[in-house]
């Protein structure tokens, strides 16, 4: 009863936030070399309302920015060597040349995903040239669009639901359970993986959390909105995507 009036509790709070408009989005950051956090922009469809998505206040692929990032990758420094730019991060279209400097990217709400063919090609050119991609913060019935979308970029892959086997939850922390649940709805995350020739064995090009919002938890982490362990859990996964990412 307490994790649900928390659950309750904290999603009025988000929602509260995103009806009061998009985040004020700062100017991007060139490249150094330095690994740099880049978020994907998408066009929202049209939802066949003169309103639009929360009278087009809400911006779903923002969700969380920038204190996601900001917190994420403050975390990623302090625990790893990879070189982190700190208080500062990129957002990018699929298409945009700049994308193939960056060696992750991340995407939220991929349920509202409704990308052009320029942005297809570039998602598909990225993911053949070594990116590697974490969608985010989806739940329930978004994952239809989402896998129609993926099936877009890399026909007929199959999404494979992954367990602690796989070496992703083994490049920094030892990840031995995945029995996690989304922070507000309750239900049971899954980790999905995209594979290089749709083959396992080879490289993992993309991650889902589906039923999860791990960029939530890092956004709140330093308020107590969620408990200090679900929080720690989210920081642990997103460390291991991003030193899968680099090294393989």
């Amino acid at each position: 009863m307490a994790s649900a009036l928390l659950s309750l509790v904290a999603l009025a709070a988000v929602e509260g936030q995103r009806r009061r408009g998009a985040p004020e989005f700062e100017p991007n950051v060139p490249y150094d070399g330095r690994l740099t956090w880049v978020r994907v922009k998408y066009i929202l469809p049209d939802f066949s309302s003169s309103s639009g998505f929360r009278g087009g206040r809400d911006l779903p692929w923002s969700h969380d920015y920038p204190r996601g990032e900001r917190n994420f990758t403050k975390i990623m420094s302090e625990l790893s060597t990879a070189r982190v730019r700190l208080g500062a991060s990129n957002i990018l279209t699929l298409d945009d040349p700049l994308l193939g400097k960056y060696p992750v990217a991340y995407m939220a709400e991929p349920g509202f995903w409704r990308p052009n063919d320029k942005e297809v090609l570039g998602l598909r050119n990225y993911l053949a040239k070594g990116g590697f991609i974490i969608f985010d913060d989806f739940a329930g019935q978004h994952w239809f669009n989402f896998e129609s979308q993926m099936q877009r970029v890399l026909p007929n892959v199959r999404a494979v639901p992954l367990d602690t086997s796989h070496p992703i939850f083994d490049s920094f922390y030892k990840i031995t359970s995945l029995d996690y649940t989304h922070p507000f709805y309750g239900l049971k995350a899954v980790f999905y993986g995209f594979f290089e020739d749709n083959d396992p064995r080879k490289r993992l090009l993309a991650i889902a959390n589906y039923n999860n919002d791990l960029s939530e938890m890092w956004e709140f982490s330093d308020v107590g909105m969620f408990p200090v362990d679900m929080s720690n859990e989210a920081y642990k996964l997103g460390v291991n995507y991003v030193i899968y990412a680099l090294t393989r």
